[in-house]
């Protein structure tokens, strides 16, 4: 009788925590239910920023909920990616970040996360290209008049950066690679200071974004070059590719979103359509490629191949010309 009465105490006890269990999923309603916040890791007003809230307004109306921007700056965006890495993996936190903060950061500094171990990539946001140009009065009119100047005068020449592991530092540290030529670097504290040089014919050249050097090149005062990625931009028709230049060179720019690596699979496929939902609207197309943005929309398996062969890449392009942090 004893062993009885315990099993249908047992039995009562865990048809109360079913019911407790059910009670608190019922409380807590499907997901979201609450406001997500979307991590931008640099100060407001840069590109970064302005597609974060771009994407955010648009994402409350498909999800319901308030989706707020919180930018959290710092060690070249390692604090705000670190942040996101360390927080509940529940799919109220995610970050929006660039491909070569994302994952060049890790290779030039110390940081308290591993990209590939400690984020899970949730959707590729947009794609972009940089374009190499030079001031529209130097004498260097095609690639090939660069290389060959490169090659006659070995490290006279030299490129205007946004800083060390900068985009800018970066691609064009990819293409002296490629096309094995020495041209000095000389980074500058931010895009702005590094593009008066270049317009002010201080330094020789820089790789830009396209929305960086387009308005230049438009209104005549530089020169472009080449393109960074394997296709010829709508913009500039006539500029040839890295990629058709030096095959097996070229990649391109990406914003992505992220979200901690134990994130439900469920969670990050719902925040997932929701954003390919809103980069597939007409409306939302259209403001990013005023930006000179493309909307992507790249899921989270494709998404992630992408994430572990660019930080593949350029952790062996920072380790192969012994890059150091500032």
């Amino acid at each position: 009788m004893h062993k009885r009465h315990l099993l249908r105490a047992l039995g009562a006890a865990a048809v109360t925590g079913l019911a407790a269990s059910s009670a608190a999923w019922a409380q807590s309603g499907p997901y979201p239910n609450r406001p997500i916040r979307l991590v931008v890791p640099f100060v407001p007003g840069g590109t970064l920023d302005v597609v974060a809230r771009l994407i955010a307004r648009q994402l409350q109306d498909v999800l319901k909920q308030a989706v707020v921007v919180d930018n959290r700056a710092g060690a070249g965006g390692a604090v705000g990616v670190d942040h996101v890495a360390k927080s509940a993996a529940d799919g109220y936190t995610f970050v929006l970040n660039a491909a070569t903060p994302m994952v060049t950061v890790v290779s030039l500094q110390a940081t308290p996360y591993d990209v590939i171990k400690d984020l899970a990539p949730v959707v590729q946001v947009t794609t972009f290209d940089y374009v190499l140009v030079v001031n529209a009065k130097s004498s260097i009119n095609t690639m090939q008049d660069l290389v060959q100047q490169a090659r006659k005068q070995a490290g006279k020449l030299n490129y205007a950066s946004a800083g060390t592991g900068s985009g800018q530092h970066m691609y064009m540290e990819l293409a002296r690679g490629a096309a094995g030529v020495q041209i000095q670097h000389i980074p500058y504290k931010g895009n702005a200071p590094a593009m008066q040089a270049l317009l002010a014919g201080e330094v020789d050249m820089m790789f830009d974004t396209t929305l960086g050097v387009l308005p230049q090149i438009q209104g005549g005062r530089l020169r472009p070059l080449m393109t960074s990625s394997a296709k010829r931009l709508e913009a500039l028709p006539q500029v040839p590719t890295m990629d058709s230049l030096f095959p097996g060179s070229g990649i391109q720019g990406w914003h992505g979103i992220f979200a901690p690596a134990a994130t439900p699979k469920e969670v990050v496929a719902t925040f997932y359509e929701a954003t390919r939902k809103v980069l597939a609207s007409a409306e939302t197309a259209a403001k990013l490629r005023e930006l000179g943005l493309e909307p992507s929309g790249m899921g989270p398996e494709r998404f992630a191949e992408v994430v572990r062969r660019d930080h593949e890449r350029w952790g062996k392009l920072i380790r192969d010309n012994n890059i150091k942090a500032d």
